[in-house]
């Protein structure tokens, strides 16, 4: 089989597109070009790609594979590209990360901060999505790598730990559990909660664990950030759940007290998580390599990058 790199452009526009239209349209072809393109590859492959009706295209199982690997190929061409780019043009690539919301709201703004600061030809697409997603993501091609909490189910995928990071309860100064011993995630259910944004990682966990429980989170108000999380929290507006390591830093200013959670989920592992550790770039190797020596970690184990 020979594969053309246009035709793979093409075949990952229409899928985005979901439509043949629209897919030309970004590739800068009429739609007859690009539907002949198409009808080549299919006959190419022997297999179908596309379901064809008048709202569009959608998918076969075949054009799911088949958009799996055309992602991971267009990505390495950018990688082998990116690479030896940097022997004439100094540190350069491009790479999109997707993460946790304690990653992206909190360490990874100082991690990329320093790194970008000394690689002015790298740029980086950082996003916020659910753990399941990123897992996905990764293994598709979407995104380069991306920084999880907790379990995650990566089959397929290279997993790094390289710090701990545990939740906690937050309240008010005062509040009735302030001076109680360890405090089950279950007793905080008879109190309202502050909590985060919906499409955040730790909204959706928290939302898991009280649906194993046959139970709803009682959340009295959600919010953009874990700095209001904590500014409603002093207020008396409710307690919340959050990361040990946001909290402490709040704490300093504001009138909240952290309470240690006696569950098991509670201590959770920071993970990286890569389709293939010597297959990222050589910007992402640097990248790696700055996480793990971020002064900010408390290192739970550390990989070679």
């Amino acid at each position: 089989m020979h594969f053309d790199l246009p035709d793979l452009r093409l075949f990952i526009h229409v899928a985005e597109a979901c439509s043949m239209t629209g897919g030309a349209q970004r590739a800068h072809l009429s739609t007859a070009a690009a539907s002949t393109r198409m009808k080549a590859l299919e006959g190419q492959l022997g297999s179908r790609l596309f379901y064809r009706s008048s709202q569009g295209v959608e998918l076969t199982p075949a054009g799911e594979r088949l958009l799996r690997h055309a992602r991971t190929i267009l990505r390495q061409v950018e990688h082998v590209k990116s690479d030896f780019s940097e022997y004439a043009d100094g540190a350069a690539g491009h790479l999109r990360i997707f993460a946790n919301t304690t990653a992206v709201t909190e360490f990874m703004p100082d991690v990329l901060a320093r790194f970008l600061a000394t690689r002015p030809g790298i740029t980086v697409d950082l996003q916020e999505r659910l753990t399941r997603d990123i897992v996905r993501g990764v293994l598709d091609g979407t995104a380069d790598l991306g920084v999880v909490a907790g379990v995650a189910e990566a089959q397929g995928l290279q997993l790094l730990p390289f710090s701990l990071d545990r939740l906690v309860l937050v309240v008010p100064r005062g509040h009735a559990l302030a001076d109680r011993p360890p405090v089950s995630f279950h007793e905080t259910l008879d109190y309202p909660h502050v909590g985060l944004h919906d499409g955040s990682t730790l909204l959706q966990f928290l939302q898991d664990q009280v649906k194993d429980m046959g139970k709803s989170l009682p959340l009295r108000i959600q919010v953009l950030g874990f700095e209001p999380a904590c500014r409603m929290i002093e207020a008396g507006v409710g307690i919340g759940i959050l990361p040990e390591s946001c909290a402490l830093r709040y704490q300093r200013t504001l009138a909240i007290q952290l309470i240690e959670l006696d569950d098991a989920w509670a201590q959770r592992e920071r993970s990286i998580v890569v389709r293939e550790l010597e297959a990222l770039p050589s910007c992402g190797q640097a990248l790696l390599q700055a996480i793990f020596g971020y002064e900010g970690f408390t290192p739970s184990s550390k990989v070679s990058a």
